[in-house]
């Protein structure tokens, strides 16, 4: 069992996001308001945020259909409205052949979601609880 000790030492917890084409996937998120550092030709840091409290995921020039088309990130925020008004202004599927991003809704399981997903086809699930 990890002690709180141990996880007070924990920096960050970073999944790998997929991309099938590495430059159209940046475009994407850094129109989505997620700064970008290349860490190396086949890797970028994506975070929204500064310091501590910045939120991230590594872009990595790496596909596997099965595992993108499967792959689902969960961003909670605050404001769901707002969210929704900046991606709605993107116009994401035209810029980015991607599905049209469907509009927030109270879901089942009590959170209100808007979903979008990314050029590899990995779902974006945007929420809050208001």
């Amino acid at each position: 069992m990890v002690t709180d000790d141990l996880a007070s030492m924990v920096v960050s917890m970073r999944p790998f996001v997929p991309a099938r084409e590495f430059q159209a996937s940046l475009g994407f998120y850094e129109a989505l308001g997620f700064r970008s550092d290349r860490l190396g030709d086949r890797i970028a840091l994506m975070r929204l945020g500064d310091g501590r409290g910045a939120f991230s995921f590594l872009l990595q020039d790496f596909y596997v259909k099965e595992f993108a088309e499967n792959l689902m990130m969960h961003l909670m925020v605050e404001d769901l409205d707002r969210w929704w008004d900046h991606i709605a202004a993107l116009g994401l599927d035209a810029r980015f052949a991607v599905p049209a991003p469907r509009p927030p809704r109270k879901e089942s399981w009590g959170l209100r979601v808007a979903y979008v997903w990314d050029p590899a086809g990995v779902l974006w699930h945007v929420a809050s609880e208001s």
